[in-house]
């Protein structure tokens, strides 16, 4: 259900690119918010893994350095039919972690000093197929194409801005002036970066549903799972950790979570909802 919400989600995204651009920016604009969205976007893709990796002084570790989690990290890749992940430690006593990586081949694990403090090795496995389902279920590729439409859809917009601001939009050669045609521009511009950005928002909600659902799968517990987003949740509340917001979709637990964000523009479902969709799991309910 999850996935069919996420197709559904990126076809909305789609149209509304296409509806938004044609309405203010032409073919020629579409094309040209395309190329340069993509080419941004490409890079954060293409070196993902090494730039958040960096931005919190994570450090890969051995079987030899943390024989328990190389090996729950082992146990689930193979469970899950992808190669072994890289596994990186952050010192940070905030409970988190993340995955990485543009696709399974280069793939990396990332958690933090306070998880491995907090959670039994129950919980942490249920932390780890977490993060692996979104490694099998390429979900940094998703939200790439995700965050391209969305950044072509605000680069639209902004380039009609500066067009009205510099001598008048397209419309006013194509429609004569038209009132309506102008009101529907600023409309657009106003409304369509803002639906970008809910949608792109609710497609990274489905996509932590699906990765709770695939990795209670994994690792065959989703109590487990519940048990260790609870535990993550009063961690996060009781000792916040100092994250940036352009990575905050990447963690398990939105390490925002604590600042007053509404729901539709968060990156991460409700936690009593997820608690509670793994709880259904267990009982065979959902």
């Amino acid at each position: 259900m999850n996935g069919l919400k996420t197709a559904l989600l990126m076809t909305l995204l789609t149209i509304l690119f296409l509806f938004i651009g044609k309405m203010i920016g032409g073919q020629n604009g579409m094309v040209i918010a395309l190329i340069i969205a993509l080419g941004m976007n490409f890079f954060s893709y293409w070196f993902s893994d090494k730039i958040v990796l960096s931005m919190y002084g994570a450090k890969e570790v051995t079987e030899a350095e943390a024989p328990n989690l190389y090996n729950i990290v082992r146990r689930v890749a193979t469970r899950a039919g992808i190669p072994m992940p890289k596994v990186y430690i952050m010192q940070n006593p905030t409970p988190n972690a993340f995955a990485t990586g543009r696709n399974p081949d280069h793939a990396a694990v990332a958690v933090t000093t306070g998880i491995l403090q907090l959670l039994d090795s129950e919980e942490l496995e249920g932390v780890i197929a977490h993060e692996i389902a979104h490694i099998s279920n390429r979900d940094i590729l998703i939200g790439t194409i995700a965050a391209t439409f969305a950044a072509a859809i605000m680069f639209l917009a902004d380039m009609a801005r500066w067009a009205m601001i510099f001598g008048g939009s397209r419309h006013d050669d194509e429609d004569g002036g038209s009132p309506f045609s102008a009101i529907a521009a600023i409309v657009a511009m106003i409304i369509a970066p803002l639906a970008a950005t809910l949608i792109q928002m609710a497609i990274s909600r489905s996509r932590e549903y699906l990765a709770d659902e695939t990795g209670a799968k994994y690792c065959g517990k989703p109590l487990a799972l519940a048990s260790a987003l609870k535990k993550i949740a009063y961690g996060n509340e009781m000792m916040p950790m100092d994250a940036k917001p352009a990575t905050a979709h990447m963690f398990i637990m939105n390490p925002l979570s604590g600042n007053s964000i509404l729901h539709l523009f968060s990156t991460h479902p409700p936690i009593e909802k997820r608690i509670e969709r793994l709880q259904a799991m267990a009982s065979g309910r959902l």
